[in-house]
């Protein structure tokens, strides 16, 4: 040890009790001792140490599917109408695209049906009036002839009539409306309003629908009518979600409802009506207008938004009205705006035009759905073709969408294209157009072109069909109909220009005059909400396309909305020019649309997705090679190129094939994949719905010829990709590699073929996907799923076509229902074999080759479980499955590990579970990254936890085949003498699987298992090669490992090293108090002197053993001091109770450096003994500080006694000296007898004189064993120094202590039967002293009797 630092303080200034009340800075250690203790902390990782988890690469597949997601997600975004009508200049508008190619028409006539003749039989024949109009939506067409209405399919070629001709009357108005839920059979879908000059009456439509369409229609009496006479009704309307009926008549602008109910009630009859204008008497009693002359303004349309609960009205006075919707039967009027109020308003967009000047008329009013707009709410016509779009708000106190609207502003008017020629250019206009500040064509405000507009309709998302009169005799309408054009709002030609309300339009000459116009497809819509709603380039080949009939005096025209695609190929084929005029078109395309909508139009009509109407007026699909071979090459030709994203250059972490933009070729790929999966995307695959009697049913959610559509696009799509790989770069292999020119094009390339060849790995996966939905069509649906257990039944019922075409856990689930179809089929009695093998051919990545492999491992284990697994056949079954498995432990799933685990755990093949776990954890795990980890001491955010992770699930299985083999071998009976029980075979056969098992990662899961079961002895019994490293790496986490080390050491006899982990312990940082660090410092001290019989023990150095026996006893000292200033502290008076809370926290923990023990505590407080204590300990052996310490402790040992009221002070410094002695082992630096005996000595002869004998300190001395000459020669220094006080006289108490020192040890030597005083040198060196002190004269008259007595006998043992 080193000496102590020659800076401390002397002993006699460090009398300061006091300062103990404040801690002190601990200075430097140079030369006192500091014991240190070590600390068994876990070993501590760098940040370098341990790998970081790098960002994981995605698969192709899902590098695939997040391309479509994206491409979706963009189509989903296309512009509400309100958002890019609000963007138009001054809100009005006229930008038109009336292309003379006919490829580029919105619409194209389908087909022309005629009127039946009959019809014309019956309508030569009417005496009053007559009526046409169409029920689209059931292919029907309908005439009133006076008061009978004959209704016919006019789609069939020779139709029958259906007449109505029970009642007298004229008919005035009819039309077609969905009832209200529950007044009718289910067989009623729609009601027949039908109004006579007396009377209301409801007919009951039952339609029959097939595969294309509407094929027939049954009326059905209702008995429900309601009197009207002096209304004169002339148009109805009907709410389709509530079934509520509107009607208003020529007679007044009032607004009806004609209610109705299923049975009559005490006070409403089950159909009535109710006026909801003109409330009490004035309802019943027609108004008298005084001065009016010409007809009353009444009703002449009426409109239902049932989106936003309201009625529109027009009047025949152009006025609007707009009324409220609330249920049941409540109709509010919130709104009235007359054609002066919006002329008003629109003065601020333009100046004065004359086509919304005076005697203009609104001819139609269309609303527009909340779901298309969210602020546009209602489109009006005028006679002029003006179109003044309106938007509605409520107030600003309500949150309520549905909210009667308080405000009815006009938002944007679109004004009839021009009437110049459509290849002048926009800047030749007159001097009415108005100038877009954006740069777009001038709006011509004074067009004439839709002049006069007799009629017009709008259909979603912006259909517009306007009827215009162009001759004086009224007998011919010409068709303006125009539409958006979706690509061009989608993308604005230049990056800073606002998206345009432009629509492509053409003029249809009909020939006749229009009578009505209605829908026959389900309304259009791409969306739920207004982004996304209008985009038909979306929708293209996932829906209908838009078909509305236009019944005229001489037929029905059938109009059909063409698609981009249709346009597409067109355009290829009028092309005219060959090649060359091909390219011009394309220019133009790329120029409008952009290179990647190019792309994705060009590969839709390479695949056959054009369709054109043939001479047969027939819709087709367009085969021809010349436009196939065209689109082919514009793929092909004008995809573009990929490049590098230089904004990523920034991304360190990228790598150079995430920095590639792929090229418009692959984008319009993605693009066209997507609308091709679209509807079923993100559809679940599986619904279940209830039966009628109350069971469970369970359905695909896409209709499978949707699906076999979707798969055979896909398919078209695949096989072009393959035939043309070769000219794709991409997919053309090295072959496109020696095309580049530096190492830039290279990597984008290599991007390139990265992108492309993940989509082509999608479209196989979709192609799988939609067979294996297929194939589970085909299998009884319900007795699959409901075989599934309740989880795995959940998480199917969320899986969604995404999932199960893209995701891990989806081709998971696909196996387990693979696997449900098979046990279905086995216990139907088909072979395992021929079932995997069909499902395999279908559906080949979902049933692997690894797949069969598992079910005949199965078989085999209901094989066993049919035999029963005690028999001999059943091991063998058993044994076979367990080798089958092991076949494919690669690529077992967990739920199969786990049903074959506990399959053998309910068959007694415990061994044969293990087994397997171990295999699948070592095949999950093949580069042992879960060994590095745990190594590494397990870092969090590691990407080799995952590998552990993975591998402890299989060993939880072990853990439980454990406890099934312990309860097995606890309830079996005990083994019979001299016979081995199955039991114990099987419990033998199990431990021998663990036992011998060299993965390392599974014993410390195992030994983690054990620990936390508590189940230590198993754990001090077991004797791996892996024990001992996993219990040394567990003794860094807690006392109690370390503690279990100890005891594996001394339990297996390796005592040295149970001494060195106990010394660890004493030493660490451990939550431990400061007596069981005593207690492992004294087992250490127990362990390091042990050593064991035989050669065990040879390869420990003696040397290693002492210096380790040397190390705890230094250590357990210092624990003992520290024990003694904490005894002490706690009974100190002078500490506050929270100081000495703080001081008892601090000591009665870690072992502290002796420096901190003696400057912190000892010494400041003042015990000295203990300071002598650590002197001792740190082998400091400065005098002065010892000797200072020793008078201070006496002093203070005196002053105590003596307060403490003792008769014999003396007594408590003898006992508290003798203690010390004894501690210290009479140690030569501080029990120094030349020190002490003179202290001692003069606080005898000064404080204890006259109380004392004089010969107590001489006396408390021998008592410890110091030797006799020692005490000899001390006092004769302090005889021959005459220091003070003894001197003179007083020289007489040394004097007085060497004589009695002499006589004892005479006394003693003689008694033990040795030579006197230990030798004759002795004698001499007595005798001659003992002659001084009688020659100095000091002593008394007794003391010289008593000095001359034995020197006299020490010289007679010198004669004798």
């Amino acid at each position: 040890m080193t000496p102590a630092p020659s800076g401390i303080a002397p002993p006699a200034t460090l009398n300061k009790p006091a300062s103990i009340f404040r801690m002190n800075t601990i200075p430097n250690m140079q030369q006192l001792a500091a014991q240190q203790p070590g600390q068994l902390a876990p070993p501590q990782h760098s940040g370098a140490s341990a790998p970081t988890a790098p960002a994981q690469s995605p698969s192709h597949v899902q590098r695939g599917a997040q391309r479509i997601n994206d491409a979706l997600s963009r189509e989903a975004s296309y512009p509400a109408l309100d958002t890019y009508i609000n963007r138009t200049t001054e809100g009005i508008s006229s930008d038109y695209d009336i292309n003379p190619n006919p490829a580029w028409a919105p619409f194209q006539r389908l087909k022309t049906y005629e009127i039946p003749d009959r019809i014309f039989e019956q309508y030569n024949r009417a005496q009053v009036s007559t009526m046409m109009g169409l029920f689209a939506e059931l292919n029907h067409a309908w005439v009133t002839i006076d008061n009978a209405l004959y209704l016919w399919d006019y789609t069939h070629p020779n139709p029958e009539l259906i007449g109505f001709e029970e009642q007298p009357n004229n008919i005035t108005a009819v039309r077609l409306v969905v009832p209200r839920p529950k007044v009718f059979v289910d067989q009623i879908t729609h009601l027949l309003v039908v109004a006579t000059t007396s009377e209301i009456i409801l007919i009951g439509v039952a339609s029959q629908r097939g595969p294309e369409g509407v094929h027939g229609v049954s009326l059905y009496q209702t008995r429900m009518q309601v009197p009207i006479k002096g209304i004169d009704v002339s148009c109805i309307e009907g709410s389709r979600d509530t079934g509520r009926i509107f009607f208003g008549g020529r007679t007044s602008d009032d607004v009806y409802e004609l209610t109705y109910q299923q049975e009559e009630k005490w006070f409403a009859n089950r159909c009535g009506k109710v006026n909801h204008v003109t409330k009490g008497i004035s309802a019943v009693v027609p108004s008298i207008s005084f001065g009016h002359k010409g007809p009353p303004e009444h009703v002449v349309q009426m409109a239902v938004d049932d989106t936003r609960k309201l009625l529109y009205t027009l009047s025949s006075e152009s006025t609007i009205r707009v009324f409220h919707m609330k249920p049941p039967n409540t109709l509010d009027l919130a709104l009235t705006r007359r054609l002066s109020d919006f002329r008003t308003q629109m003065s601020h967009m333009i100046q004065r035009t004359e086509l919304l000047g005076q005697g203009v008329k609104i001819v139609s009013i269309n609303p527009i759905s909340s779901t298309e707009a969210s602020r546009i709410n209602l489109m009006a016509v005028t006679s002029t073709g003006c179109r003044i779009f309106f938007s509605a708000t409520t107030s600003y106190y309500t949150n309520d969408a549905s909210a009667a609207p308080t405000s009815m502003q006009v938002h944007h008017v679109k004004f009839p294209p021009g009437d110049r020629n459509p290849a002048q250019s926009p800047t030749q206009g007159s001097s009415t157009q108005v100038t877009s500040y954006q740069g777009g064509p001038a709006a011509d405000t004074n067009s004439r072109s839709l002049v006069l507009s007799r009629a017009a309709a709008r259909f979603p998302p912006g259909y517009f069909f306007c009827f215009v009169q162009r001759s004086q005799q009224r007998d011919n309408d010409t068709l303006f109909v125009s539409a958006p054009d979706t690509g061009r709002i989608a993308r604005p030609q230049e990056s800073t220009q606002l998206t345009r309300f432009v629509e492509q339009a053409s003029w249809i000459p009909l020939g006749s005059v229009m009578a009505d116009i209605g829908l026959v497809t389900k309304p259009f819509a791409a969306a739920r909400t207004p982004p996304g709603f209008g985009n038909e380039l979306a929708v293209q080949f996932d829906t209908t396309t838009s078909e509305i009939a236009i019944l005229t005096n001489n037929g029905i025209h059938t109009m059909r909305r063409r698609r981009l695609v249709d346009m597409f190929a067109s355009m290829i084929r009028h092309s005219g020019g060959g090649q060359e005029g091909v390219e011009g078109e394309v220019k133009n395309f790329l120029r409008v649309y952009g290179r990647v909508e190019t792309a994705a139009t060009a590969l839709a009509v390479a695949c056959g997705q054009g369709s054109d109407v043939n001479p047969e007026y027939r819709g087709t699909q367009v085969a021809d090679n010349d436009v196939l071979e065209h689109a082919r090459r514009i793929f092909i030709e004008h995809g573009g190129k990929a490049t590098i994203n230089e904004n990523s250059l920034l991304d360190q972490g990228a790598s150079a094939v995430d920095r590639v933009q792929p090229s418009p070729r692959h984008d319009g790929l993605a693009l066209y994949i997507s609308r091709l999966v679209r509807s079923v995307w993100k559809e679940p695959i599986l619904k279940e719905a209830v039966t009628p009697t109350g069971g469970l049913t369970v359905t695909p959610t896409v209709p499978l010829d949707k699906l076999r559509k979707v798969q055979h696009d896909l398919t078209r799509l695949q096989e072009f990709l393959d035939a043309n790989k070769t000219f794709i770069d991409g997919l053309a292999g090295s072959d496109a590699l020696g095309r580049v020119v530096n190492r830039q094009e290279e990597v984008a390339l290599q991007g390139e073929h990265v992108a492309l060849t993940s989509l082509v790995r999608l479209i196989s996966n979709i192609i799988e996907g939609i067979s294996f939905v297929l194939v589970l069509a085909d299998e009884r649906v319900d007795e699959v799923i409901f075989s599934l257990n309740d989880t795995v039944r959940q998480q199917v019922r969320q899986l969604t076509f995404e999932g199960l075409f893209c995701s891990e856990a989806g081709a998971n689930l696909a196996r387990e229902l693979v696997k449900a179809i098979v046990d279905r089929n086995i216990k139907k009695g088909s072979n395992v074999e021929t079932v995997a093998e069909s499902l395999r051919r279908r559906c080949g990545s979902f049933c692997s080759a690894d797949d069969v492999v598992i079910f005949k491992a199965q078989e085999q284990l209901n094989r066993a479980a049919e035999t029963g697994a005690t028999s001999e056949t059943g091991r063998a079954q058993l044994n076979e499955s367990l080798r089958q498995f092991e076949k494919v432990a690669a690529s077992l799933s967990m739920r199969n590990l786990q049903d074959a685990v506990n399959a053998y755990i309910s068959m007694a093949f415990y061994a044969g579970a293990i087994r397997l776990a171990l295999q699948v954890a070592q095949q999950r795990d093949r580069g042992n990254r879960a060994l590095s980890w745990l190594n590494d001491g397990r870092p969090e955010q590691d990407p080799r936890k995952e590998a552990y992770e993975s591998r402890a699930r299989c060993y939880d299985l072990i853990c439980a085949v454990i406890n099934k083999v312990d309860e097995a071998s606890q309830q079996a009976p005990p083994d019979a003498d001299g016979q081995y029980s199955a039991v114990a075979r099987r419990r033998d056969e199990a431990y021998e699987q663990i036992n011998s098992s060299e993965d390392e990662v599974f014993h410390t899961y195992l030994y983690d298992w054990y620990l936390h079961q508590e189940k230590f002895d198993r754990l001090l019994e077991i004797e791996s090669p892996y024990i001992i490293t996993y219990l040394q790496r567990k003794a860094h986490d807690n006392a109690r490992d370390a503690e279990l080390l100890c005891r594996y050491y001394a339990r297996h006899h390796s005592f040295f090293e149970a001494a060195t982990v106990q010394l660890q312990l004493a030493k660490s940082s451990f939550d431990l108090s400061l007596q069981d660090r005593i207690e492992y410092l004294s087992r250490a001290k127990t362990n390091a002197s042990t050593r064991i019989t035989g050669m065990g023990d040879v390869r420990l150095s003696r040397q290693s053993r002492q210096e380790l026996t040397r190390e705890v006893s230094d250590l357990l000292d210092v624990a003992n001091i520290q024990e003694d200033i904490l005894t002490r502290l706690r009974d100190d008076a002078r500490a506050t109770p929270e100081r000495r809370e703080e001081i008892v926290k601090s000591l009665s923990g870690q072992i502290l450096p002796l420096q901190t023990l003696f400057e912190d505590y000892a010494d400041q407080a003042g015990y000295y003994d203990i300071c002598l204590l650590i002197y001792h300990a740190a082998d400091h052996r400065e005098k002065a500080d010892i000797r200072a310490t020793w008078q201070n402790w006496i002093q203070q040992l005196h002053d105590e006694a003596t307060a403490a009221g003792e008769a014999k002070p003396y007594e408590v410094v003898a006992e508290r000296v003798r203690s010390l002695g004894r501690r210290v082992h009479l140690s030569e630096s501080v029990f120094d007898i030349s020190l002490v005996l003179p202290l001692l000595s003069r606080y005898a002869y000064t404080h204890q004189r006259s109380m004392a004998p004089l010969n107590w300190p001489t006396e408390l001395l021998l008592s410890l064993g110091v030797p006799h000459e020692t005490l000899i020669s001390v006092l004769e220094s302090l005889f021959y120094n005459e220091e003070a006080p003894f001197m003179g006289r007083a020289r007489r108490y040394p004097a007085e202590n060497i004589v009695y020192v002499a006589q004892r040890w005479l006394e003693e030597s003689l008694r033990q039967g040795g030579p006197a005083l230990g030798g004759v040198e002795n004698c001499v060196a007595v005798s001659e002293t003992l002659g001084v002190v009688l020659g100095a004269g000091v002593l008394d008259e007794i003391g010289v009797e008593r000095a001359r007595g034995v020197r006299e006998a020490v010289e007679a043992c010198l004669r004798g």
